[in-house]
């Protein structure tokens, strides 16, 4: 039993987690402790510790999974005690024995309980012991058939990661052509993100709800649970959206999850916060995991309980008792979680990397985030930018609260998936609680939003109207003012693909007549200052915000963002276009290079293959046809667009 007082906390991880981390020991007078791989050097986590050590390197294996390293920078800065967050090293139990062999505290369960509860397969057989209805589940080794395997689970299956989560590792397979290939890119993912290649096969259930009961022992024996989170909207089975409580769940159906997951708990003598994960139909449910740490979704449960899990895990990891007992715990209120992604929507949800321009989270909601204006988001780790969190009366309320604070935020400079999450918060299915797990391919909420015409002019006008005064302020372009009278202008715009003429001519003190793609709009111009523009077209007033970074203009107005290009007023015809030529969707390694030069494909046949932000992206062709050229080689890292491979129809090769 620990009873040392925690005066330093290193945190093993990255990121928004790091960030909460410390605010919570900050509070609680703890000097904090970031480590950092060499792309993170500049991150707000580093900032916002009282010490910071560097790692010296840049992918995962090289600094965050390095136990060597973390170790060192633990002895170089006396470190009392080590958070490991989630993912990384956070369920590895032989990190965390190896920390507390140094006499350092670990702020987690105990190592035999990461072993036995971090390993999927283990955690299953335990359940199934405790009599906790399991789903059935066979281990890939090196002496399984797996055809045989995928035969005897039945259609479809699902092949997961034995270690960590987040979608790593796993991949649902309608059939016997796909299962080799799922396999073996499951077990690279896993060993890339966890340093674990062993992955099993699963039944797979298309429309359920996962849902999960956090957790909380002691050192005492104690346990509680503070009740069930819904995380069923996922993409690439990963969870996008959770909220708590479900609202799915029956009072009679959350104690049998909740005993259940205490149960268990309490056979493991389970200490800190953990995760029992259940699939759940109806009235019936399966185990399906427990995440032996921390889960990023963990803020709508401090919303509804008002309990901070990161001091609670702190107490318990100085030998404190919980000091309270389940019926002290209660459900307040409604909360709901969007994780915002640096992803594009429209590409299947591919992760996508850059500087983030803007960043200006909505006042009015908990944001955890790692970023700022000017971060950069790369390919080595999660794109993970920042979590929204709301906290309502009712579910109605925290619906509408989180729609407003994401449309609210900020953000510029690269895709992002904010848009779809305000549309999917935004639809009647959604409203219903009709939250399974075939959400997204139910529903198909739509992935990018759609603004209406008469909100497009409104913006290009004001646009061209802060261009104009800008650049006619010979004083100080930054700090446009209005003029007596300006000449006639011609802007050359494009928003969405479409360009637009649009056109400002001077009428009046602060009159204008603008024509957006030859339609009059008369517009008045309410106020002007540093980036920000409020005009008045016909009685609708538009205020933005406007950033203009090389030839786009990053724009926010009470609807959300929009980028808006501008244009040469004069432009050649495009000659550079090819056909048939494959190019990177983002930036990445090549992982497997499976054609070369003069090969024959089939429409759908494996390419290449490129490794980005932990996951692996498939390159296929998209039509019959002969490899004209090969421009990667296996090892290469690529920009986004850097043609990988040429491709010809072989009815032209053949002509």
């Amino acid at each position: 039993m620990n009873s040392k007082v925690i005066r330093r906390l290193l945190v093993a991880n990255r990121g928004e987690i790091a960030s909460r981390i410390f605010r919570t020991a900050r509070a609680k007078g703890i000097e904090t402790i970031a480590v950092y791989a060499e792309g993170d050097s500049n991150a707000p986590f580093v900032r916002a510790a009282d010490h910071a050590i560097a790692l010296r390197g840049r992918t995962p294996l090289e600094t965050y999974l390095n136990v060597e390293k973390i170790l060192d920078a633990c002895s170089l800065t006396e470190t009392d005690a080590v958070h490991p967050g989630y993912g990384f090293l956070s369920e590895n139990a032989e990190f965390a024995r190896t920390v507390q062999s140094q006499g350092i505290v670990w702020v987690g369960p105990p190592a035999d309980v990461i072993d036995k509860m971090g390993d999927k397969l283990t955690a299953k057989s335990t359940m199934q012991e405790a009599g906790v209805p399991t789903l059935n589940a066979i281990p890939i080794t090196k002496d399984t058939n797996a055809l045989s395997a995928a035969k005897e689970i039945g259609y479809p299956v699902l092949v997961k990661a034995t270690a960590g989560g987040g979608g790593r590792g796993m991949r649902v397979v309608d059939n016997d052509n796909q299962l080799i290939d799922a396999i073996e890119s499951a077990q690279r993912e896993a060993q890339s993100a966890f340093g674990n290649e062993t992955v099993f096969l699963e039944r797979w259930i298309t429309a359920t709800r996962h849902i999960e009961v956090q957790i909380l022992g002691d050192t005492f024996g104690n346990v509680v649970h503070f009740f069930e989170r819904e995380c069923s909207i996922q993409r690439r089975h990963q969870k996008i959206i959770e909220e708590a409580p479900s609202p799915a769940i029956t009072p009679e159906l959350r104690s049998q999850l909740g005993s259940a997951a205490v149960s268990v708990a309490k056979t493991l003598n389970y200490s800190s916060a953990g995760t029992v994960e259940f699939l759940v139909s109806g009235e019936e449910y399966w185990f399906l995991e427990v995440n032996t740490r921390l889960q990023v979704e963990h803020p709508v449960t401090e919303a509804i309980t008002g309990f901070d899990l990161v001091s609670e895990q702190l107490r318990i990891a100085e030998g404190e008792p919980l000091g309270y007992l389940q019926q002290d715990l209660s459900i307040t209120g409604h909360a709901i979680e969007a994780r915002l992604y640096a992803e594009d929507p429209m590409q299947d949800f591919l992760p996508t990397s850059g500087t983030i321009k803007t960043w200006k989270p909505a006042p009015f909601a908990r944001i955890d985030s790692g970023v700022e204006s000017g971060s950069n988001v790369n390919i080595e780790f999660d794109p993970m930018i920042a979590k929204v969190i709301s906290h309502g009366r009712n579910r109605n309320e925290a619906i509408r609260m989180l729609t407003r604070a994401l449309e609210q935020t900020h953000i510029h400079g690269l895709k992002n998936n904010r848009d779809f999450l305000v549309q999917t918060l935004r639809t009647p299915e959604f409203a219903a609680g009709e939250t399974t797990t075939d959400f997204i391919d139910r529903v198909r909420p739509a992935r990018a939003r759609q603004p209406e015409m008469e909100e497009i002019r409104g913006i290009l006008a004001a646009v061209a109207l802060y261009s104009q005064l800008r650049k006619n302020d010979r004083n100080d372009p930054k700090q446009p003012r209005l003029k007596a009278q300006l000449p006639a202008q011609h802007h050359a715009l494009e928003f969405d693909g479409q360009d637009y003429d649009v056109k400002c001519d001077f009428v009046s003190a602060q009159q204008y007549q603008v024509v957006v793609g030859g339609i009059r709009i008369d517009a008045c111009v309410v106020s002007l200052a540093e980036n920000c523009i409020d005009i008045e077209v016909g009685n609708r007033r538009v205020r933005c915000d406007l950033f203009l970074d090389e030839d786009t203009w990053y724009v926010h107005s009470s609807a959300g963002d929009l980028e808006v290009h501008i244009r040469p007023l004069f432009s050649l015809d495009d000659t550079t276009h090819l056909t048939g030529n494959l190019s990177a969707p983002m930036p990445g390694k090549v992982l497997s290079l499976d054609v070369e030069e003069g090969a024959k494909v089939k429409t759908n046949q494996l390419l290449l293959v490129l490794e980005a932000m932990k996951m692996e992206h498939r390159i296929v062709a998209p039509y019959d046809g002969i490899i004209a050229a090969v421009h990667v080689s296996v090892g290469d890292l690529v920009e986004k667009d850097v043609l990988l491979v040429e491709m010809a129809d072989s009815k032209q090769i053949n002509s």
